[in-house]
């Protein structure tokens, strides 16, 4: 199950970077001077190479922004430096959605195994935090780096609102993810309802029409993969005021977090006399308690407040990243 993880989250990877690399070839040929050719870029992506050649893309247009700044125009120059954020918003969601794909399923995993298990050493419980703190990271990285590569939205403060934005998540997906695996532990059956909440977390995605792909066959698959997110945390996948959808959401995880303890308590007794168990179950309620009081504290006194309409326009020609971006255009 580990390696079927790690496969669909690197082959998920290296089919969107590649169509999006394809997508601004056709758009302007100096976007891609790394790749003369699609076979060679595709020969890149089929070896795994894809998020590789994206960083050295990233850097080497940077350099080259940053040492031609003194001899560009300033129009030129906020030009290249958009594309610049457009070009780290596709490498953060791609790094999204491998965080997702794998990694959150791979912890989910490991608990359920874990919990077998009456003593776990110092590095397993690091392992478990490091892994927590970076699927939270992967939304607060790309939120940031959407944020700027809209020119006519505020980008995410740094300092407090960052942080309490990056302990919501922390704290929501670890009660949730924690509640699944207890709730694996009582029944490996619940893995039907998990596939019910990605089927739903889809269903909903679809409703809202997304058009983040350039083609049908990416974008159904983009939904699924949001529906795989949807799972562990919300996302705005959309770019709508999604306020009476986040209340539904997470009291649902709410109702998940406080009735799993219980219906282990009651229902598997011999678990009671394990201190992992109470240990557990004081993370999922108090995880759950403070990911709510952040979430509260950040969109009421920290949220970047935005005056701009809700579309963004004189961005002139349109990179297909630019468009990719425009879908999340609310915040």
């Amino acid at each position: 199950m580990t390696a079927l993880f790690i496969i669909t989250g690197l082959v998920i990877n290296q089919i969107f970077s590649y169509a999006w690399f394809s997508d601004n070839m056709e758009d302007k040929q100096e976007q891609v001077m790394i790749c003369r050719s699609k076979g060679r870029l595709l020969a890149l992506h089929v070896f795994g190479m894809g998020i590789f050649l994206r960083y050295y893309h990233l850097l080497r247009q940077g350099y080259r922004v940053v040492w031609r700044a003194s001899s560009s125009d300033n129009a030129n120059f906020q030009e290249r430096h958009h594309e610049l954020f457009c070009m780290a918003t596709d490498l953060s969601m791609l790094k999204l959605f491998e965080s997702f794909l794998e990694s959150a399923p791979q912890l989910l995993l490991q608990l359920y195994i874990w919990h077998g298990h009456d003593e776990w050493f110092i590095l397993q419980y690091l392992s478990l935090v490091f892994s927590f703190f970076n699927l939270a990271w992967s939304l607060v990285d790309y939120r940031s780096c959407l944020r700027r590569s809209l020119p006519h939205i505020r980008g995410l403060p740094s300092g407090p609102p960052t942080v309490v934005y990056l302990l919501y998540k922390l704290f929501t997906i670890t009660s949730l993810t924690l509640s699944y695996s207890l709730l694996l532990t009582l029944s490996v059956y619940t893995t039907v309802g998990l596939t019910v909440f990605w089927l739903l977390g889809t269903i909903w995605a679809h409703l809202l029409q997304t058009n983040f792909c350039t083609s049908t066959a990416l974008e159904l698959l983009y939904r699924g993969i949001i529906g795989a997110i949807l799972v562990f945390s919300f996302f705005n996948v959309k770019g709508q005021n999604t306020k009476l959808e986040m209340i539904i959401y997470y009291f649902s995880c709410t109702s998940i977090n406080v009735s799993t303890p219980l219906m282990l308590f009651f229902l598997k007794p011999e678990l009671n006399a394990i201190i992992f168990f109470w240990s557990v179950s004081g993370l999922i309620y108090g995880g759950s308690l403070l990911g709510l009081v952040s979430l509260v504290w950040y969109y009421h006194f920290l949220h970047p407040k935005r005056s701009d309409p809700d579309e963004v326009d004189g961005l002139g020609k349109e990179t297909p990243s630019a468009r990719r971006i425009r879908t999340f255009i609310k915040p």
